[in-house]
């Protein structure tokens, strides 16, 4: 019998929908791009996504910028955050996360990650507990939400705060609670790979009045927030808007106009990303060398990825599964590649940060694997993939029987 072959591209995205490219193609014809270039009274594509986004995850302020990246520099510049400050984060996470901490002058401090992906809470105490730091970054990497009550328990006996780099969990929820709404700032993205896709953009939601006119203000805008529609009241831009810098890093009209419709299809969409997680779970439960993340009845999650490890295997059998994975069309990603690779790196890779002893998160990265889920996929698509996964797995060498 001939091995099947998936045939499918990992990075192929769904076309941008025609009310989005509609709406796109009427700012195009107006010539008015720039957020602040409006008519007298109206609010604008820009203005409508932050007040659509604030109204979905309950926020009372949004601001809309550049990238995702953007909206966690911009988070902690508005708290003050800069050289000299440490600030606690995931060592599992992407690149951007440590970066944005190294981007405003702070240091990283990496906290262990748990089996199942998340923060491991006992190291984030202790670190909390001795490392000085004032604020905590933590990235829902790859969708994977910790027990956030707990969380928030610790930041708090710490005077840590809170910031959540929600890239992955757009449309997610601990609980009743949608990520992002648990912390000072909550930090989105809408580069293509995310929940929704305008190339490159992100989505900043705060509760704080001064906090959000900090941000507002460094994003660019000059001193025409009066033209938001999701920001706070004049006379706080007032007390802060002489001691604020401009960092201009705005998102334009074209892209809100684009992400506007698809904001509105998100829960649909979710729905149908969950049904793909759920047939390549099915597909792989129980499958001899393989290991999945277990998810909490609380943790409400949107995933447009999927992840397992190989916890039997070592370097060169996990590097030999990647290789016979992609033979057959299966593209993986290795979090535990000594090499930093395309979009995926190792905590020890990020050279700008002190690199800490964390034997727990080297055990999970080491077998540690990745795909996309991009809703060009169906639901057979994904159980091919689960068979592929499933057979090559059998390939794995096996620890030997106990005599």
């Amino acid at each position: 019998m001939t091995d099947e072959i998936f045939t499918g591209t990992f990075t192929q995205q769904e076309p941008i929908p025609e009310a989005a490219i509609a709406a796109a193609v009427e700012v195009m014809r107006s010539g008015r791009l720039h957020r602040y270039n409006l008519e007298p009274g109206e609010l604008g594509e820009v203005g409508a996504l932050e007040q659509e986004f604030a109204a979905q995850t309950g926020a009372r302020y949004c601001v809309a910028v550049a990238s995702g990246g953007y909206a966690m520099g911009t988070a902690m510049r508005a708290l003050g955050i800069g050289p000299g400050d440490k600030v606690l984060s995931n060592a599992f996470t992407l690149a951007p996360v440590p970066g944005s901490i190294a981007a405003v002058g702070a240091e990283p401090v990496l906290v262990e990650v748990t089996e199942d992906l998340t923060l491991d809470l006992d190291d984030l105490a202790a670190k909390a507990e001795t490392s000085g730091a004032r604020a905590l970054l933590l990235s829902h990497m790859r969708g994977h939400i910790c027990d956030m009550e707990a969380l928030t328990k610790i930041c708090a006996a710490h005077n840590l705060t809170l910031i959540e780099d929600c890239a992955h969990t757009m449309g997610a929820s601990w609980g009743d609670t949608p990520t992002g709404r648990f912390g000072a700032f909550g930090c989105f993205s809408t580069q293509t790979y995310k929940h929704i896709n305008s190339g490159e953009g992100g989505l900043l939601i705060s509760d704080d009045a001064e906090l959000m006119a900090r941000a507002i203000l460094l994003s660019g805008s000059y001193m025409l927030y009066a033209r938001h529609g999701a920001a706070p009241e004049a006379e706080v831009f007032d007390r802060v808007k002489y001691d604020t810098p401009n960092v201009s890093g705005r998102m334009d009209h074209l892209r809100a106009a684009i992400l506007r419709p698809q904001l509105a299809d998100l829960p649909r969409q979710a729905e149908r990303w969950n049904a793909l997680y759920r047939v390549l779970e099915a597909g792989l439960s129980g499958a001899p060398g393989i290991a999945l993340t277990h998810r909490p009845d609380k943790e409400h999650f949107v995933a447009s990825s999927f992840q397992l490890r190989l916890p039997e295997a070592d370097a060169e059998a996990v590097a030999s599964y990647v290789a016979r994975c992609a033979a057959r069309g299966v593209e993986l990603k290795w979090f535990g590649a000594p090499e930093p690779h395309g979009f995926t790196s190792r905590y020890d890779s990020w050279r700008y940060a002190p690199t800490p002893v964390l034997p727990r998160t080297d055990r999970v990265l080491a077998t540690l694997l990745d795909l996309r889920l991009p809703l060009t996929f169906s639901e057979d698509d994904c159980a091919q993939i689960a068979r592929i996964l499933r057979a090559e797995a059998e390939h794995l060498p096996r620890p030997l029987a106990a005599e």
